[in-house]
């Protein structure tokens, strides 16, 4: 499973906006590979912010 798999299933996990920190947690991936992935997959229209520094997967 790719890291951006990854951040996105920790993030349908939370059930919330979550912010990288709290991926980190959820997964134990490392924060460095967590905002790479983030980076990619708000490029990709893949995540959106509903609140400032809180994402969630695009409905």
């Amino acid at each position: 499973m790719e890291i951006k798999d990854q951040v996105l299933a920790a993030m349908k996990q939370a059930g919330e906006p979550v912010n990288a920190g709290k991926i980190v947690e959820i997964s134990g991936i490392d924060r460095k590979e967590v905002d790479k992935a983030m980076k990619q997959l708000k490029e990709e229209g893949a995540i959106v912010s509903p609140k400032r520094c809180y994402w969630e997967p695009a409905k």
